[in-house]
């Protein structure tokens, strides 16, 4: 099974191509410094063109659903669900803060994966290892770092974009308890996110965004009736 795996939550975007027999055969990440609607598809492209394989190859469609850039979600989200329909394959959701979860080589540690939600607040998941599967530990959240790191005991394995842009608030939270990946090894790769898809399948039709929390448009809209 070929699995086309896209992800735009964050500001990395990420396009990969992963096979269930073959592993990863490639992959494509980019730090996109404008909107990833620009960028993705000719990723896709160069993607196709690197690896020598076409769109006709595909056999599933899988795309992150959230959370993260409410903008970068709609857009990722959508042309994984255009593709599956043009191409009547089929699609699967993944959670950005599972992909981000499951980007780790450590075992026996929690693990809280982080996005990064401005002032000092992150979406999260917290993990634990159960029978060498990675579990979520209760439900996926939004919240201040501050309130959430005092109710973690034991060393925590921190991902994420969150885990970078937070590291010394959370190393005066958590002191020799905070574990972290080494740079770009905290962030979301579509590499992954391929993996994840192969043994799940969604509902094109009723797949939709994960967003946590309402966009601010949408609270505005809401204010305003």
């Amino acid at each position: 099974m070929l699995v086309l795996a896209i992800d735009t939550c964050t500001k990395i975007g990420s396009v990969a191509l992963v096979d269930s027999s073959e592993g990863l055969i490639g992959e494509i990440n980019i730090n996109a410094k404008q909107n990833h609607s620009d960028l993705i598809m000719e990723a896709v492209d160069s993607l196709f063109k690197l690896t020598k394989k076409t769109v006709k190859d595909v056999d599933k469609i899988a795309v992150s659903i959230g959370p993260g850039s409410f903008t970068g979600i709609r857009i990722g989200v959508g042309i994984g669900k255009g593709l599956a329909y043009s191409l009547n394959k089929p699609i699967a959701g993944i959670n950005e803060l599972d992909l981000i979860g499951h980007n780790t080589g450590v075992r026996g540690e929690k693990v809280l994966a982080m996005i990064d939600a401005r002032k000092e607040r992150v979406f999260y998941g917290l993990y634990e290892f159960v029978n060498e599967e990675l579990t979520l530990l209760g439900e996926y959240g939004a919240e201040e770092l501050r309130e959430i790191l005092p109710k973690i005991d034991g060393k925590v394995l921190c991902l994420g974009d969150g885990a970078l842009i937070y590291k010394n608030l959370i190393e005066e939270i958590l002191g020799e308890r905070a574990l972290f990946n080494v740079g770009v090894n905290s962030l979301p790769r579509a590499g992954v996110l391929g993996e994840l898809a192969f043994n799940k399948e969604d509902n094109l039709f009723t797949l939709e965004p994960y967003y946590v929390n309402k966009s601010q448009a949408e609270r505005e809209k809401e204010s305003r009736n």
